[in-house]
């Protein structure tokens, strides 16, 4: 556990590599950066394309690569990288070999945990929202059974991230699970029969199920109010609701102001949610790579505005045990969303530099 003021966790996308299932339906050759390179600027003062820095448009099947991303994370104040993990039911997954080639080659010696982004795939971010690529599916427990005996190799690497000596587990949209008490009670079993004292489970959703936050269940719950897919969950009047209507009208994205969003969208603790709320950051926001004129753009994002929430979360968890100070930061490497820490053309590592100051020192 590193010894500054949070424990900062980052979301990171193993994807920037051809898979034969996006080869199939984007064309040969495609990743995120086919996304990021073609992107155009859709209104005036749009900046787009937003290209990488120092790192290039890798590929994640590149050890040195990843070697270099965690020496940047760990040199910034990024105690650990939470990959999403894809399993769509009966042993399906994708985009699972950059972490397998981390998982195997113990490089590098660098901290991780594991989000189960348990979605249905679909076309939505290409405007055919209504075509299904992989649909999520919940065969029942023998699957559940499966599931696990692939994760448990993770959860027994030394270098996997642990709150109170149980690996740290996030789940994406836990109530979308059909049989969720049963699959958590399962697996917590499953842990203590294999040496482990249970897990850390963590929901990450953008609304609490009413009467399901069972602490039996589960650790704690994140919460940011800017969806993954297209558009805001919730702002505060009809005056922006109109703004979004007339920029779609007009063939424009919905665009938004950062700094306003982010004093809106910081997900302070829930009364009567015996959960611990964990905060969860956004540095920017501008998913027009991928969606187009139905994308959203946090206009203004920039290293010092991040600053203001950065440090809003902080203080947030500073009155709690050590193992519990932890500060989850979407994302690492979104570029397609726009939602990224790593070095770009304009700000280099600046990012990475607030980062690294406000959670510079202990609060022990």
């Amino acid at each position: 556990m590193s010894n500054r003021k949070a424990r900062v966790i980052a979301f990171y996308l193993p994807q920037y590599h051809p898979i034969p299932e996006n080869d199939r339906w984007w064309g040969a050759g495609f990743t995120e950066w086919t996304n990021v390179a073609k992107a155009k600027p859709l209104f005036r003062g749009h900046q787009q394309p937003v290209l990488p820095g120092e790192l290039g448009f890798y590929d994640l099947r590149v050890a040195e690569t990843r070697d270099a991303q965690a020496a940047l994370a760990r040199q910034y104040g990024i105690e650990a990288f939470c990959y999403y993990h894809y399993w769509f039911g009966n042993g399906r997954r994708l985009l699972e070999r950059p972490f397998e080639e981390v998982l195997a080659s113990g490089k590098p010696d660098f901290p991780f945990c594991l989000c189960w982004a348990n979605q249905t795939w679909s076309g939505i971010w290409h405007g055919e929202p209504k075509r299904t690529l992989i649909e999520q599916t919940y065969p029942g427990p023998e699957d559940h059974d499966a599931h696990f005996a692939v994760l448990l190799r993770a959860f027994r690497d030394p270098r996997y991230l642990r709150v109170d000596g149980k690996p740290l587990f996030v789940i994406y949209e836990p109530y979308a699970i059909p049989d969720l008490a049963d699959l958590l009670a399962r697996w917590q079993a499953a842990a203590r029969a294999n040496g482990l004292p249970g897990l850390h489970f963590v929901l990450h959703q953008h609304e609490l199920a009413p009467g399901q936050h069972d602490p039996q269940l589960f650790a704690g719950y994140l919460m940011p109010r800017i969806r993954s897919t297209n558009h805001p969950v919730h702002w505060r009047n009809m005056k922006n609701r109109l703004k979004r209507q007339f920029h779609r009208w007009m063939g424009h994205p919905t665009v938004i102001d950062y700094a306003e969003a982010m004093d809106f969208a910081m997900n302070e603790p829930r009364p009567g949610v015996p959960l611990v709320n964990y905060p969860c950051v956004l540095p920017n926001w501008d998913n027009t790579p991928r969606s187009g004129s139905r994308g959203l753009v946090l206009k203004g994002a920039d290293p010092e505005k991040f600053r203001k929430p950065l440090r809003a979360a902080i203080v947030q968890v500073q009155d709690r045990p050590a193992e519990d100070r932890l500060v989850f930061l979407k994302s690492w490497n979104e570029w397609a969303e726009g939602n990224f820490v790593e070095p770009d053309a304009k700000f280099g590592r600046r990012f990475l530099e607030v980062l690294d100051e406000e959670t510079a020192g202990s609060l022990l």
